[in-house]
């Protein structure tokens, strides 16, 4: 089962994988790498935090089975997963702050959905902003996505404003899509064209 990640690839991720594209998924600051068996713990309490749950599609709590065999299978490419997600480190303490996500990967259509969470204590810095940023340079330069795009509820202003400076646009709205604690709520559909991208 896919796990899911708020708002809310073209080739095998083996070693060669990783150590040719190492540098288009870091910067001076933050590292995107594979899941690794280390990471449970933190998975575990995101997936399983309920303030997290009406951002996504959560219904109910994953076990740490169900996660350690996420984690054993994150091995495979995207084509196969449709998916792909990335836990953000610091460089400078080898820290694990949060994830990335290209998910409903769309090989036809050079599409996918892109996701980031980021632990409260390392937001409001510019992390998630360098970490999308990373992101899409290797979605857009290396796998040759032609767009990304996220759905966002209308009331997460935070979520708003890092995807619009990160150069998503507002293309719908999505009527009553969500169900919330005081009724259905609206979501916004944001999206990033990638023009050099035929």
């Amino acid at each position: 089962p896919r796990c899911r990640l708020i708002a809310s690839w073209g080739c095998s991720r083996s070693q060669g994988f990783r150590e040719n594209n190492m540098a288009q998924l870091e910067n001076e600051t933050i590292r995107l790498r594979a899941l690794e068996p280390e990471d449970l713990e933190l998975l575990y309490r995101w997936e399983n935090n309920p303030e997290l749950w009406s951002l996504g599609n959560t219904m109910s709590p994953y076990s740490r089975y169900i996660l350690k065999e996420y984690i054993r299978e994150s091995h495979r490419d995207i084509f196969d997963l449709k998916q792909l997600r990335l836990m953000i480190e610091l460089r400078s303490t080898g820290a694990a702050i949060g994830t990335v996500d290209l998910y409903d990967f769309e090989p036809h259509h050079r599409r996918a959905g892109i996701g980031i969470l980021l632990e409260p204590v390392y937001q409001g810095n510019g992390l998630a902003t360098e970490a999308m940023n990373v992101l899409m340079d290797y979605a857009f330069s290396f796998l040759k996505l032609h767009q990304l795009y996220v759905h966002i509820p209308v009331d997460n202003e935070a979520s708003k404003a890092l995807f619009t400076r990160c150069g998503f646009t507002v293309t719908g709205i999505m009527t009553d899509w969500i169900i919330t604690e005081s009724g259905y709520s609206d979501v916004l559909m944001m999206q990033k064209v990638n023009k050099q991208i035929v």
